[in-house]
């Protein structure tokens, strides 16, 4: 009796033990996919360098709002469809940011028309801004280096978003490797509210 109760014990234990380390091995997994690129949290953000589809140049204090600006780093919103989504996403959300009092910009290594015309057709509400120097993701330390220089996709980022304060320091990032992994809105909308 005393064997099969110790016995049942035990499995349990490992049981446990191994739903235990199967979910830190998910989430080291999950948390690996996530890079440290671009510049620190708590320091000032780099220039960016970047115009509008009217081809004006544009920096962060003309999109910043009272509490600062929300950045998203795309790759492309012509032949990226995982951008593309990200894009109608961020202006399913664009409201409730503006609301909490950031404003709100992506950026893309696309040149103007293109970007003119996915604004248009998606009723985008917020800045899509033209990087086609690659001046703004390399100030950044977010150029996506699997792309040389004669490539035609230079220029492009690990895609991403910054958090800018009022007063142009990054206050988040978090940026990915792969194209399909995006930071949720959701989930940002909810940890800037908390801060409020």
């Amino acid at each position: 009796m005393n064997h099969s109760i110790n016995f049942k014990l035990n499995k349990k234990i490992t049981t446990a033990f191994l739903s235990l380390l199967i979910l830190v091995l998910a989430n080291n997994a999950f948390a690996n996919k996530s890079i440290n690129v671009g510049p620190t949290v708590g320091e000032k953000a780099p220039t960016i360098t970047v115009i509008n589809t009217q081809q004006q140049p544009i920096k962060i204090k003309d999109l910043s709002k009272d509490k600062g600006l929300i950045i998203l780093f795309f790759r492309s919103a012509d032949w990226c469809p995982f951008c593309k989504k990200h894009l109608i996403e961020l202006n399913n959300h664009a409201e409730q940011f503006t609301e909490l009092g950031y404003g709100l910009a992506a950026v893309s290594y696309d040149d103007t028309d293109i970007l003119k015309t996915f604004a248009k057709q998606k009723s985008i509400t917020y800045p899509l801004l033209s990087d086609q120097q690659a001046q703004t993701m390399s100030a950044f330390d977010i150029l996506n280096k699997e792309y040389a220089a004669d490539s035609e996709h230079y220029g492009i980022p690990y895609p991403g978003v910054v958090v800018i304060d009022e007063h142009g320091k990054l206050t988040h990032k978090h940026f990915f490797k792969g194209y399909k992994k995006r930071v949720k809105f959701s989930d940002l909308y909810l940890q800037l509210k908390s801060r409020t």
